[in-house]
């Protein structure tokens, strides 16, 4: 008998964490027998009838007693073998392996038919070898899994709350900020046109007067030298060019925080998504560091009718995690390595023949998601980043604004790196390279339909 007590249970608790009971019987065995082993144990719920070392079958306490209360039962059954008795009493008998989730079992017990609902379960170790279940117990073990579900569920809840409310408010600030910047952003890139246009009329001012001038004043060819004439006039337009491109760069940064702020929007609108992601790229330069390569696969697309503030996280919250892998994986490789880290960002039209979809599959080479959590990777709160550095409600919260908020699908595409039998490294059956570099990585791909308005 092995017994584990209820508040250590999980979610993911299985049968072999509960109380079983080992008594097993030869059917030849005499009846009075089992009456001795059930009045030693009262907590025995029954035992496991075998015939020649395979399972016969099982016989309840409960059973086994209401036979021998009967008129002249005792004096039928006692002296008689047990499978005699268990013609009588024979029922259909649930069996289930050890590692079957305790709310899985909870199930399968309850769709049991009335007369056998509270029947023991046997549950099997291991090839022939078998254990009793009280199904009292089981259903106990369900009630403290159901509360323990229940608690998580409101912690999830909350903290989903939370992460709305915190994303809706951050997104109320960005959009305030960006356009408290849009107004002199405005301002300097509306009078660079001027400012460009005064310094060229000043140079060629400057310039007809050195070419009608024969001869210059003692106090100009000073100031001349002072202020270095011939380096200002070929600089001036420079620096009047890169203030020009730093306006512009800086006029696309404030619109993709305001993109980026459109959280709280009431309906779909037709949107660029290319737009969506470069404005996502923009507000994301500077972690792309360490040689990052972006390639850019964009097909042409229509315009497609979604939130695009909250596609905007989506594609913001997957990105951030190619980037968070390629880093990893740039740790393990070293600067100096071959390997070079790489996001490509795909797009285009997916012709189904029920309907046609929009794709964006952002991919990196990194090294990949393995395939024992692939399953969990959109669960609230799983995440295999370090304490502090992932709350793992980044994927959940993506998944849920693709799949609810636009009827689409998030699928996930994984390649991990094997190990040959000659230790060569291999992708599934592709080998690695000539220049070292493994084909592995994580692709996201976001299904969006089109045409669709609510």
């Amino acid at each position: 008998m092995s017994e584990v007590s209820m508040p250590a249970l999980r979610l993911e608790s299985t049968l072999l964490e509960l109380t079983l009971h080992d008594l097993q019987i030869e059917s030849d065995q005499l009846g009075k027998e089992l009456t001795k082993a059930f009045t030693d144990n009262p907590l025995l719920p029954g035992a496991i009838l075998v015939e020649g070392g395979q399972l016969m079958g099982m016989i309840s306490r409960r059973r086994f007693l209401e036979h021998l209360s009967r008129p002249y039962g005792l004096e039928l059954f006692s002296p008689r073998p047990v499978k005699t008795l268990y013609r009588f009493a024979e029922t259909e008998v649930l069996v289930m392996p050890a590692h079957t989730l305790i709310v899985m079992a909870a199930r399968r017990s309850l769709q049991r038919s009335p007369r056998s609902l509270y029947e023991p379960i046997v549950v099997e170790i291991e090839p022939q070898v078998y254990r009793l279940l009280d199904v009292h117990q089981l259903l106990v073990a369900q009630s403290h899994i159901h509360e323990l579900t229940s608690r998580l569920l409101n912690e999830q809840t909350k903290a989903q709350m939370m992460q709305t409310e915190k994303m809706a408010s951050l997104g109320r600030l960005v959009a305030e900020v960006a356009h408290e910047i849009r107004n002199p952003v405005n301002c300097i890139g509306g009078n660079m046109g001027f400012l460009s246009n005064y310094s060229e009329d000043l140079i060629k001012l400057v310039s007809a007067y050195e070419s009608q001038v024969k001869s210059t004043p003692p106090l100009v060819t000073e100031i001349k030298q002072d202020i270095e004439l011939d380096f200002l006039l070929s600089d001036l337009p420079k620096v009047v060019e890169s203030i020009k491109v730093s306006a512009e760069r800086l006029t696309k940064i404030v619109g993709g925080l305001q993109n980026f702020s459109h959280m709280d929007e009431a309906k779909r609108k037709p949107a660029d998504l290319h737009e969506c992601i470069d404005s996502t790229l923009l507000i994301l330069h500077n972690r792309l560091k360490y040689d990052i390569e972006v390639v850019k696969n964009y097909n042409e697309l229509p315009l497609v009718p979604c939130y695009s503030g909250q596609l905007s996280q989506v594609f913001m919250n997957l990105i951030s995690n190619a980037i968070d892998a390629l880093m990893d994986q740039v740790e393990v490789q070293g600067i100096h390595s071959t390997w070079k880290p790489r996001i490509e960002i795909t797009t285009g039209i997916q012709e189904t023949e029920n309907s046609n979809w929009a794709f964006v599959r952002i991919a990196d080479n990194g090294p990949g998601i393995p395939p024992e959590i692939q399953g969990r990777i959109f669960d609230s709160f799983f995440t295999t980043k370090p304490m502090g550095k992932g709350t793992g409600l980044g994927l959940a919260i993506s998944h849920q604004i693709v799949t609810e908020k636009h009827q689409g699908k998030l699928n996930l595409h994984c390649t991990i790196l094997e190990q040959c039998e000659d230790d060569t490294p291999k992708t599934g059956s592709r080998a690695v390279t000539e220049d070292c570099q493994p084909n592995t990585g994580t692709e996201f791909e976001i299904l969006l339909p089109l045409g669709l308005i609510a």
